[in-house]
């Protein structure tokens, strides 16, 4: 007999290999998930088709009777987007504070879709880790929650998945999808841009999810501080700063839309990775440039801070970071009190930050 041969006994006597041996416990997250359905379940709406309960997969009906949408799309486009936190989660690692970036994940998904006037009708999340943590999968999963139920949207469904090796011990990675829909009449955009509209700034909460690489750098390797450093300008500790949540203005900035439809908001961009130069373009016409004056708002003292600290150029600043400014809407100027007026019902602060002119098409910083 070779000796790398395994007699029948000798494998009998062998452990037998199962996947919860390998890593992956089924069970586990079997429970986990039941213990969180009632908090997926709190974000339902009546368009949400449920013929399983904890199917296979989320269902919206467009053409639900005595519903919003029996009588507000006529010939509904639907949307698609996708998006993550990036490297904020490694702020969350470091916290150990899990509930806030869900919110992050579905804020940088839904502001994206409602670019084009859209409402989100259904989200989905992917959460992987190399070995499943009940409490902070249930946290993260409450922040996404929490996040859905800002935006209106019901959080149908995802992926939990296991993935032993695969990541560092005590990280995970998460994944966005939400469903938008918008009546093709009502889509905004961009063609009704003219010269004379005003650029209405709604600001942000602080970094919200993009710039963290430089923002971490920045900090933690060239400033050498710790999370829990009480910094005078923030008013807060670091972790607090680093750690607020992306603003969702969904439901503010649809309420101008469904108020004065297309006459008032004429195009708008969801102020993210690229900040204003890479952003803007795309919702403007060739043959009209967008005039930004920095001087029009008062910059967040985490952006300055960040700057000095890591001396940094300006212009890699509004290059990078949204500098405040977290979304963007182009209005007619003759609309403008009226639409800052519901804006600041919604709790939504904005301020004129600059126009559109004619001209080589693009963004000019004065």
């Amino acid at each position: 007999m070779d000796s790398d041969e395994i007699t029948e006994n000798e494998q009998d006597e062998r452990e037998h290999l199962t996947y919860k041996a390998a890593g992956v416990d089924v069970k586990k997250s079997d429970e986990m998930k039941r213990r969180m359905w009632a908090t997926i379940r709190s974000t339902y709406t009546p368009q949400v088709y449920e013929p399983h309960p904890r199917g296979f997969a989320g269902m919206v009906l467009l053409d639900f009777p005595q519903t919003v949408f029996s009588h507000r799309y006529n010939k509904p486009l639907i949307l698609l987007s996708t998006d993550g936190v990036g490297t904020k989660l490694k702020i969350a690692f470091k916290a150990n504070v899990h509930n806030t970036v869900g919110i992050d994940l579905v804020a940088m998904n839904v502001n994206d879709t409602l670019v084009y006037g859209a409402e989100p009708i259904g989200f989905v999340d992917y959460f992987a880790c190399g070995k499943l943590n009940p409490s902070v999968v249930e946290q993260v999963v409450a922040g996404i929650a929490e996040g859905c139920r800002q935006a209106g949207c019901p959080l149908l469904g995802g992926e939990t998945a296991e993935l032993p090796g695969f990541y560092k011990e005590g990280e995970y990675d998460l994944a966005g999808f939400v469903t938008a829909v918008v009546d093709k009449r009502k889509l905004i955009d961009g063609k009704r841009i003219e010269e004379g509209d005003l650029a209405l700034g709604l600001l942000s909460s602080g970094i919200h999810s993009n710039g963290y690489s430089l923002a971490r750098k920045v900090f933690f390797d060239t400033a050498k501080w710790k999370l829990d450093r009480y910094v005078e300008e923030f008013g807060c500790t670091l972790q607090e700063e680093l750690l607020k949540p992306t603003i969702i203005y969904v439901k503010p900035v649809l309420s101008v839309v469904r108020a004065y439809k297309q006459h008032a908001v004429h195009a708008m961009a969801h102020i993210t990775g690229g900040s204003f130069e890479a952003k803007i373009p795309r919702v403007i016409p060739k043959g009209y440039r967008v005039i930004i004056r920095k001087k029009s708002w008062e910059v967040p003292p985490v952006f300055r801070v960040i700057q000095k600290l890591g001396n940094i150029e300006e212009s890699e600043m509004y290059r990078v970071f949204n500098m405040g400014i977290g979304y963007v809407m182009f209005i007619g100027a003759r609309y403008l009190r009226r639409v800052q007026q519901l804006l600041k019902r919604k709790n939504i602060k904005s301020i004129v930050i600059g126009e559109v002119v004619h001209g080589e098409h693009g963004v000019e910083f004065v």
